[in-house]
């Protein structure tokens, strides 16, 4: 006989998909800002570059200065995802619907992980610009702070990398007084820092609690919030020991996730699998960079 599959169990699994997603989680997802979008494609955003510089001391009678305000548009473009598996039984059924279920826990970190994916790609690849999205921007080579910075050869992640980058994001004025800032570490880069920080910054070698030394977590620092993430290449587990790796540093207002549908949850039983009962959660999203002096990049091995 096949399940009998209640819409009391499908309302269930859909509440408990939602719950674990916000409790597990997107690491990256509150860093960077969300829009919703309709369609095959979107122009999020309308940008209004620097102005020419107004015109001083014009003779009498003269001609009104035209001053040009450069625009450009900004294009995000969906991504659908899916994920299913199914289930044999009414009992393991049951077992799903329990908010502690290792299967609804794997639904919801499986496509967090593909969100984080979806920003990181696009916050390090090419952007898409212009009225019809004609043109393709990637990130200048000018973001990014070089490997041996701080030191005579190359090296993991330091304060003086820190530094620089922090340079670069004041010279294009992103105030840090008023802008949120993140750098995205990798547990072996947020061990290095962690390591030097704690060497240099007397405030931070006092066994206090929740002092750095203490919990080996970093807090704030020199204006950056840290996020640990392994999500870029070069992560843990992706590369070998020595091989570069890129840490993202962005402010939250350079990166735009779009969501077309945000995570949903089905449960239906399948007639071509013996009725087997089906988990299914799937998503559309999109991400792009908004402006690339909000976002850099620091080369670490």
């Amino acid at each position: 006989m096949a399940d009998n599959i209640t819409t009391a169990f499908v309302t269930q699994f859909q509440a408990n998909v939602a719950l674990l997603a916000q409790q597990i989680g997107s690491r990256l997802r509150g860093s960077v800002l969300e829009g919703s979008h309709t369609g095959e494609s979107a122009d999020f955003l309308e940008q209004f570059g620097v102005a020419d510089t107004p015109v001083t001391d014009l003779p009498r009678n003269s001609d009104t200065p035209i001053m040009s305000v450069p625009q450009d548009r900004r294009w995000v473009y969906p991504q659908d995802i899916d994920w299913a598996t199914l289930i044999d039984s009414q009992d393991r059924l049951r077992m799903v619907i329990d908010p502690s279920s290792p299967i609804a826990q794997t639904a919801a970190a499986t496509m967090n992980r593909k969100l984080d994916d979806v920003i990181a790609t696009a916050m390090l690849g090419v952007a898409r610009t212009g009225k019809t999205a004609q043109n393709s921007i990637s990130l200048p080579g000018g973001n990014a702070v070089a490997n041996t910075v701080g030191a005579s050869a190359a090296t993991g992640m330091n304060v003086a990398k820190l530094r620089e980058v922090r340079r670069l994001l004041r010279k294009a004025e992103i105030d840090f007084d008023t802008s949120t800032v993140y750098v995205g570490l990798c547990s072996d880069k947020e061990a290095d820092l962690v390591n030097e920080i704690q060497v240099i910054n007397k405030d931070y070698n006092s066994v206090t609690s929740g002092s750095v030394l203490e919990r080996g977590v970093l807090p704030g620092f020199m204006g950056f919030n840290f996020i640990h993430t392994e999500r870029f290449a070069g992560g843990a587990g992706s590369a070998a020991p020595g091989t570069p790796y890129t840490v993202p540093v962005w402010e939250k207002s350079g990166m735009h996730l779009g969501i077309w549908s945000d995570l949903t949850a089905m449960v239906d039983p399948r007639s071509d699998k013996r009725y087997a009962t089906q988990l299914y959660t799937k998503m559309t999203i999109g991400a792009s960079r908004t402006e690339e002096s909000r976002v850099y990049t620091i080369a670490c091995v």
